[in-house]
């Protein structure tokens, strides 16, 4: 496995239940924690799955070991969004792929890290005879092993004896035993992804759209989003209003699913992305009407279940603030610097609620209840 972020440990944990994994990553402090057992992302489940169970398990951070011994090697390496060339960065994946056929040439490769449409054509181009193939993750974050054992399904873009093989290696540990399979070629898997992905993300923009909507216009939103979500078709899931999509995975594959239309029609793919900036801009500017002197932002994290802030929507609310001029003071734990992005941090949570004019929340805390007629939010339902 190669890379310990929580896509690849939670797919290390899983595959160890029944076969001996050797989990590969560059850092040191990461391979230290798994070799004692210790869970070093936020997730309680796959924390009592390495303290508690009888996992096949090896950590490492020497790949051409991990490698030259591997019968097959999954690469859950980042593939972050590169806004210069509107492209996701797959060196990573691209590098571990070479490293591997270069020690180990018959090794089957599966990737688990996004990647575009169209990516693993090209990597086999580039590699003639090796099996690689594409299966793609839906996984949550502060709940990845929970996602995994129980997946809502399992996609391999191969539909011959690799592509079933791993698809049945993903399969046998799963608590879920009817779990649906679905072998496809390796664009569509790719497809797959990002559209699932985009779809999510639609669906966050729309709620957020019908709240800044109901906002300007004096309406209460959760009458409407209770009367919509009545509708079967529609549900009443995923419907939480919030400062718009973010984390790792939704404005990166939304972003990437648009640059992959290029020259074919479309106007639904560009409004989902663009709808999230418009979204930023809204919320900031209802927050600046309250003249704050100071904006706190209580937790940059995207949920109370999570030690990751990457691309959090309330960091675009931030930079909007900054750029007006009002000083933000920043609480959350998981910092050990003073200052993020030239904001300082506060460590005391007191001091945060004394200081702070007005106090930004993605989500409701308990923790600010004293301090509720500062609190600026649009959490309705305190879920998601």
């Amino acid at each position: 496995m190669a890379g310990a972020g929580y896509v690849g440990l939670s797919n290390a944990v899983l595959l160890a239940l029944h076969h001996t994994v050797t989990v590969m990553d560059i850092d040191e402090a990461r391979v230290r924690a798994i070799k004692a057992r210790q869970c070093p992302i936020v997730d309680l489940l796959m924390a009592d799955y390495l303290a508690t169970h009888d996992l096949d398990l090896i950590a490492t951070t020497d790949a051409d070991a991990a490698l030259a011994s591997a019968d097959m090697v999954v690469v859950a390496t980042p593939t972050d969004y590169d806004v210069q060339q509107a492209f996701f960065d797959t060196s990573t994946v691209e590098s571990v792929i070479a490293q591997a056929l270069a020690v180990n040439p018959t090794v089957t490769i599966a990737i688990k890290s996004t990647v575009p449409v169209g990516f693993t054509a090209g990597i086999r181009e580039r590699h003639p005879g090796a099996t690689i193939f594409f299966s793609p993750e839906f996984l949550r974050e502060g709940s990845a092993l929970e996602d995994a054992l129980n997946p809502a399904r399992i996609v391999v873009g191969d539909q011959g004896e690799a592509g079933r093989r791993f698809a049945q290696m993903m399969a046998e540990a799963a608590l879920n035993k009817d779990v649906p399979i679905l072998l496809t070629g390796p664009a569509e898997a790719e497809a797959i992804k990002l559209f699932a992905n985009t779809y999510l993300a639609m669906r966050v923009a729309f709620f957020n759209e019908l709240d800044t909507y109901a906002a300007v216009r004096g309406l209460d939103t959760r009458q409407i989003i209770e009367g919509v979500g009545l509708d079967p078709r529609i549900g009443s899931h995923y419907n939480n209003p919030s400062f718009g999509y973010g984390g790792y995975c939704l404005p990166k594959d939304a972003k990437q699913l648009l640059a992959n239309y290029e020259a074919v029609p479309q106007n639904l793919i560009s409004a989902v992305v663009e709808a999230n900036r418009t979204r930023k801009d809204f919320i900031a500017a209802d927050i600046l009407t309250r003249n704050p002197g100071v904006v706190g932002v209580y937790r940059l994290v995207m949920k109370s279940d999570s030690d990751n802030f990457r691309h959090s929507a309330i960091q675009g609310i931030m930079k909007r603030i900054k750029a007006k001029g009002v000083p933000v003071i920043v609480y959350e734990p998981t910092l050990s610097e003073g200052q993020f992005y030239r904001s300082e941090v506060v460590r005391d949570l007191a001091e945060f609620k004394a200081r702070s004019d007005v106090i930004i929340a993605n989500r409701h805390d308990p923790n600010l209840a004293d301090v509720a007629d500062k609190v600026y939010t649009r959490d309705l339902f305190g879920v998601g």
